[in-house]
């Protein structure tokens, strides 16, 4: 069997041309089916197919990888919009609660950029060639503050305490939090250094790294606060244009600073974290009443002060606190 197969001479192997390799002639006839031997008009090879194949006939007028497989046609490509200035219009009535409905466009007016029907029409329009958070849009929900203020009987507000470190801002913080709480009243605290472990942990005590912390709690507090809760934020907060920064979100008045006015000297006595012994010995640098400011505020709703050097209790200055809300109508519907 061995001995058969090795004088077993090989077979020929026939030369056969591609239809692309034809002649003009052929590519005028068409594209061939790979079947039976057809000699090519130009005599330079056999083309194996008796005829025209109308699949692949179909397949060479598309020219499309997508069309010879069977794939629907890829639709064309959008105009792309100008990423320059964003402009926004009134787009409907308004919303449940009353308010237009505002959306954002790109450099050119919504009339002057072109109509386009169905799917295209709406892809453009929500290009993402636009800058970065400019094609969003407000959406309101049925239920509003009010509806949340009303099922909680209360009014939502914040209460920002500022001061130095060891002036006793967490305290009082939770002190109230827990007043509050026994009156029934839906609170939440915001505490400085608990918010770096999670929120702001990729933010440090530079200058600017400071005031990122502020705007994320002041956005963060204004949440609370729509939803009807008193957030009681406690923060060192040093610099005075980043807290009237976050008064200004609450434009209703909601706003509460509480100002913790003890002195340097008496934080620094009291030192809680032993924080002003390591700035002192050069540990800690940009630390707030030793190597960086505090700007105390002007125009404060509350101002606690010592008493003959001596801090006031934490129930004292919960008490302050809660005295003014209930005045102010926050803790009543």
């Amino acid at each position: 069997m061995d001995a058969r197969l090795a004088a077993r001479p090989p077979r020929a192997r026939a030369t056969v041309r591609l239809p692309f390799a034809s002649s003009t002639a052929t590519r005028r006839a068409g594209w061939w089916c790979p079947r039976d031997p057809r000699v090519d008009s130009s005599g330079g090879g056999t083309f194996p197919s008796p005829g025209r194949c109308p699949r692949l006939a179909v397949a060479h007028r598309n020219r499309s990888p997508a069309a010879n497989l069977g794939l629907p046609p890829p639709r064309p490509l959008l105009p792309r919009l100008p990423a320059a200035g964003i402009r926004t219009r009134v787009t409907g009535e308004g919303d449940c609660e009353g308010r237009p409905l505002v959306e954002c466009t790109g450099d050119r007016s919504v009339e002057e950029q072109p109509e386009h029907a169905g799917v295209e029409g709406k892809a453009l329009k929500m290009s993402s060639t636009v800058p970065k958070s400019s094609n969003i849009f407000w959406h309101d929900c049925p239920v509003g503050k009010t509806d949340r203020q009303k099922l909680l009987k209360q009014k939502g507000c914040v209460v920002w305490i500022t001061g130095l470190s060891g002036s006793g801002k967490s305290t009082l913080a939770c002190t109230l939090g827990r007043e509050l709480h026994t009156r029934g009243k839906l609170a939440y605290v915001l505490d400085g250094d608990n918010l770096r472990h999670g929120l702001n942990k990729d933010l440090g005590f530079k200058a600017e790294d400071r005031a990122e912390n502020i705007r994320r709690v002041g956005e963060v507090a204004k949440l609370f606060s729509d939803a009807g809760l008193v957030c009681i934020a406690s923060l060192i907060s040093p610099y005075r244009r980043d807290r009237e920064s976050c008064r200004a979100l609450l434009s209703d008045g909601s706003f509460i600073e509480v100002f913790l006015n003890m002195s340097l000297e008496l934080c620094e006595a009291r030192d809680p974290k032993g924080l002003y012994k390591l700035a002192r010995a050069g540990k800690i640098k940009g630390f707030t009443g030793i190597d960086d400011p505090y700007e105390a505020p002007l125009n404060c709703e509350i101002e606690i002060k010592e008493v003959d050097g001596v801090c006031p209790s934490p129930s004292d200055m919960a008490g302050q606190v809660v005295t003014y809300l209930e005045e102010k109508g926050f803790l009543h519907e």
